[in-house]
């Protein structure tokens, strides 16, 4: 049981490196929000773990997780959104045109 919790750690801490990863080096505004949700999944992969016991997982660190799934949801389809306003004002996602476009 030790080995399996160290395992599904190591995963979820390997999600949160891939989104930070995502999220410093890429350009594009989609690729980013990606970065975000990886981010996410990986710290409910990390809640869920935390909460696992030998008869299942705890129902707080369930009601927890889906919380934080709703809310990551309404987070990336409103940060979706802003990126078609964007894309239909400057025509690109790339983070360095939009900086060098000021008004």
């Amino acid at each position: 049981m030790n080995d399996l919790l160290q395992l599904y750690i190591l995963a979820s801490t390997i999600l949160i490196a891939l989104g930070l990863y995502c999220i410093a080096t890429k350009r594009d505004l989609i690729k980013i929000v990606l970065g975000i949700e990886i981010i996410t999944s990986g710290v409910n992969l990390n809640i869920i773990v935390m909460g696992l016991r030998s008869n299942g997982v705890e129902a707080l660190a369930q009601s927890i997780t889906l919380i934080s799934m709703t809310i990551g949801a309404c987070i990336a389809a409103v940060a979706l959104s802003i990126i078609i306003n964007v894309f239909r004002h400057y025509g690109t996602t790339d983070t360095r045109e939009i900086k060098r476009l000021k008004w």
